[in-house]
């Protein structure tokens, strides 16, 4: 496993290839601050690359996910000294490359969501493969009622939930809970409490560990592209990516192992 920046507002938990990241400021409900946000992009950063890392959880300390941005820092920053629409401008485009780096993480990225998603706490949630939540976690989009647009979240909320239910949620600020957290799609899971979210965990961890980490990263490349290629060029993009897994290793270990009728060595880590 790649080695890891020190941090001292995240958790960082190894487990046999699986990096699980705990938000650890519950004082201030694990919002978003900056110094939180330098910390998250640096360590997703440092595991990029590296395939022997097959999955990422995040979760929050304290029975809270994340209550979104850090309104006293957006107060202390951005209105109460001399930072100019460009300055504010290039703080919020630092964030939402933020929300690109989790969405486009070529590991496994798994979101566990107890107490608030709120926000760009909720923004994050629409970044993961998968989400599970507890049947009483709280969701808003509640940038529009304190007269702000969730300007960078925006595109990632179209993508889970659709384009109807995205502008309906964010120009309401409608709360809503987990069970209908699931009931619109935000939720694969829903569960009772925080024992459930670790069962979530430890069952994603299981058929992640069955397929083979290069494919599950060219797999979401080939995914993510359909938003900005046109049919031509996912063929391209498709055909080339499948051309390369075939023939890497990987590649002539599964299709060896099928033959052989035993599992593959990435399923026996």
């Amino acid at each position: 496993m790649s080695t890891l920046p020190k941090t001292e507002n995240i958790l960082l938990e190894e487990d046999h290839a699986w990096l699980t990241i705990w938000f650890n400021r519950p004082d201030n409900r694990n919002a978003l601050s900056k110094e939180l946000t330098t910390e998250l992009k640096a360590v997703l950063n440092a595991i990029r690359d590296d395939r022997s890392i097959r999955g990422i959880t995040l979760r929050g300390k304290g029975g809270v996910f994340c209550a979104g941005g850090d309104l006293k820092g957006f107060k202390n920053n951005y209105q109460g000294g001399s930072q100019t629409v460009d300055d504010i401008a290039a703080s919020s485009r630092q964030g939402g490359e933020m929300f690109d780096l989790i969405n486009e993480m070529p590991q496994f990225v798994l979101i566990l969501v107890e107490g608030a998603a709120m926000a760009g706490g909720l923004g994050m949630v629409c970044c993961a493969d998968a989400v599970g939540v507890t049947r009483d976690a709280k969701f808003a989009m509640t940038e529009t009622a304190i007269g702000i647009p969730p300007a960078q979240i925006a595109p990632f909320v179209v993508q889970r939930l659709g384009l109807r239910t995205a502008r309906r949620l964010m120009v309401t600020a409608h709360r809503f809970d987990g069970e209908e957290a699931g009931q619109l799609g935000l939720a694969d899971y829903v569960v009772d409490d925080a024992a459930g979210l670790d069962e979530i965990e430890a069952n994603m961890k299981s058929q992640v560990r069955r397929c083979a980490p290069g494919a599950n990263a060219v797999t979401k490349a080939i995914v993510l592209a359909t938003r900005h290629l046109d049919r031509n060029g996912q063929l391209d993009f498709a055909a080339k990516g499948f051309a390369e897994c075939m023939l890497s290793d990987e590649g002539r270990e599964g299709v060896a192992s099928f033959i052989e009728k035993r599992k593959p060595i990435w399923a026996e880590k």
